[in-house]
């Protein structure tokens, strides 16, 4: 039995995580998960009934939860919080405080969806590559931090910090990753100009000749492999690097698939003694407040975000590879939101997208 807590968030978050949550629940009903739901508010609507973003109650439940089904955070209303409030109630210090500081975010190419891709179809046809994004350091995290004097002359302060112990978990985390894929790391820096940088090469490199020879391993300064990303990008297979990198780098890939809806992701923990690792599942794409309550968002970043739950924290591969050739199977029949579809074809609103999937996992489930 794992404990799920769901936080749906703001803006198209409560949508795109209803969805999800439709898919789990086909699950828990016909796959055997064993899994114990529940859900409470997250972002905006905890200020607004609660005068706090995150209420005590919600932060016991994060603590206890061994896996987190999250939506997305953030919408306009909330500059008028409090910066402390929004400290408090906010992703990172989830992420800081269960200390999940591997993120994995997928990026695989749907042959359905070569047309309607910026990038032309010989490019990107078969890409699968997954980033390991380290989540708990680096510029996000570093002290000192903040804004200082009067206008006009005010100073924005960020730290670029990490720790030879930071780099080097999640330098493990990728090269074990790799070996389960296609055995190839590409590690991302800024060494040439931030010492930061090259220190995460020098330990990567260290890493890799005392324990992983086995994985091939190449370095790519992180405007190089921005430039590759969008040249080759079925040259890699996993990439890791730092948690700003690791942001920006992730999101603009999603513009090979031609939408951030389409990704997932998840944050993990170091495993416990049972080998169990804390987690949390998101789609990548944010709260897009321009589109909220309309029903249009994309749901399948969230629903795939469902399949790495089930690999990741409910041990049951099979079941998630299921769940992703289902999310094919639906785009092959030509299921489209409006975020992946080309000019002229049909448009469905987000339920009926994740109906799609519900329906090829009924009719594929063997």
């Amino acid at each position: 039995m794992i404990r799920i807590l769901v936080l749906p968030g703001d803006g198209v978050g409560p949508e795109v995580t209803r969805e999800a949550l439709r898919v789990l629940r086909w699950f828990i009903d016909h796959r055997g998960l064993k899994a114990e739901i529940t859900e409470r508010d997250f972002g905006l609507v905890n200020w607004q009934k609660h005068g706090t973003m995150m209420p005590d109650e919600t932060w016991a439940r994060i603590e206890e939860a061994d896996a987190i089904l999250f939506g997305a955070v953030g919408t306009l209303d909330q500059k008028a919080v409090p910066a402390e409030e929004r400290r408090k109630g906010g992703l990172l210090r989830i992420r800081k405080s269960l200390d999940l500081f591997a993120n994995i975010r997928p990026v695989r190419m749907p042959r359905a969806l070569l047309e309607t891709s910026p990038y032309k179809p010989r490019v990107i046809e078969g890409v699968d590559l997954c980033f390991v994004r380290e989540l708990t350091a680096g510029m996000y995290f570093g002290t000192p931090r903040g804004v200082t004097g009067e206008s006009p002359d005010r100073r924005g302060v960020n730290t670029h910090s990490y720790t030879e112990a930071e780099i080097a978990r999640a330098a493990r985390f990728a090269f074990e990753l790799a070996r389960t894929r296609r055995n190839h790391v590409t590690s991302v820096d800024k060494g040439n100009v931030m010492e930061a940088g090259a220190l995460w090469r020098d330990v990567v490199t260290g890493i890799h000749a005392a324990e992983y020879a086995d994985v091939e391993l190449r370095h790519l300064l992180a405007d190089n492999c921005a430039i590759q990303l969008s040249r080759a990008p079925r040259g890699f297979d996993v990439i890791v690097t730092d948690n700003l990198f690791g942001d920006l780098l992730s999101d603009a890939a999603g513009a090979i698939i031609g939408s951030l809806g389409m990704l997932p992701s998840a944050a993990l923990s170091a495993p416990d003694a049972a080998g169990r690792r804390r987690a949390l599942y998101e789609p990548i794409h944010g709260s897009a407040p321009d589109i909220a309550g309309q029903g249009v968002a994309n749901p399948l970043g969230a629903i795939l975000s469902v399949a790495l739950l089930l690999r990741h924290s409910a041990g049951m591969p099979a079941e998630a590879a299921l769940l992703e050739r289902a999310v094919e199977s639906a785009l092959d029949g030509g299921a489209r939101t409006a975020d992946i579809a080309a000019p002229g074809e049909a448009v469905l609103r987000t339920e009926a997208m994740a109906q799609a999937v519900l329906d090829r996992l009924i009719h594929d489930k063997t």
